[in-house]
């Protein structure tokens, strides 16, 4: 069985290497390691790799999880950083609030009020990512904006709730995130992809005093396209921690 640093290895290569081909910097790409039902001591183990990015999609699982990694590593200098990464329930908001250093989901205005009021409440200020349905699938979280700039109406609806999200205090937009149409053939999600950096780049004329850094997009079938279309976060479990058990929901 290939250990946890081996796998770790190599997605680091394909990751430098997609980076480089694509004339950009590998250092300004972050891993972002998927734990989705991994049990804690595979999260300590991944951390003494070297890995000190780590996304869970559920808070219930985090809740459970990220106090134990905690203890394990209190002794020592590494520091996790947690990313919430799945859908944000609303009754779950003020756990995730207490629980992650920074929320990649934020997929609808109601979502981002709770988010702010739970917050102010912590005396808390969380950096935020706005997930977009890029592709329009009906199954798919996120604000509407199939195609990134080709659906005017939906580019207009956007606008009007990040204008709103934007003056929400304790969350602070910092990008934008999609989950590209799972396919065999990776170069099917680079039209997905280059459209969230297009959306991206909207954003950026239309709201300049928003420091839109991020785009977080691509996972393990996908990630060397993303980088390629300009993905400054990537979220990657199953090449890193190898096939989820088959039972594991």
């Amino acid at each position: 069985m290939e250990s946890i640093a081996h796998r770790l290895e190599q997605v680091q290569e394909s990751l430098h290497v997609a980076a480089r081909r694509s004339g950009r910097d590998p250092a300004g790409v972050t891993l972002v390691a998927v734990t989705k039902t991994r049990p804690a001591e595979t999260v300590v183990a991944a951390a003494h790799c070297g890995l000190r990015h780590f996304g869970e999609n559920r808070v219930e699982e985090a809740k459970a999880k990220i106090p134990r990694v905690q203890e394990s590593l209190a002794h020592s200098d590494l520091h996790p950083i947690w990313h919430m990464i799945g859908h944000l329930q609303r009754r779950k908001v003020r756990d995730a609030v207490a629980l992650f250093d920074r929320i990649h989901s934020v997929d609808r205005l109601a979502a981002a009020r709770e988010l702010s009021k739970r917050c102010v409440t912590a005396g808390k200020t969380l950096p935020v990512l706005l997930e977009v349905n890029i592709s329009g699938e009906k199954q798919k979280y996120g604000f509407s904006v199939r195609g990134g700039v080709v659906h005017r109406e939906d580019l207009e609806a956007f606008c009007r709730d990040v204008d709103q999200i934007a003056a929400l205090p304790g969350i602070t937009i910092q990008g934008l995130m999609t989950m590209a149409p799972l396919t065999v053939d990776a170069e099917q999600t680079r039209p997905v992809f280059r459209a969230l950096r297009m959306l991206r780049d909207e954003m950026g004329k239309r709201f300049p005093a928003i420091v839109w850094d991020d785009l977080s997009m691509g996972m393990t079938n996908d990630f060397e396209v993303a980088v390629e279309e300009g993905a400054t976060i990537v979220r990657i479990g199953t090449a890193i921690f190898g096939p989820r058990n088959a039972t594991a929901k």
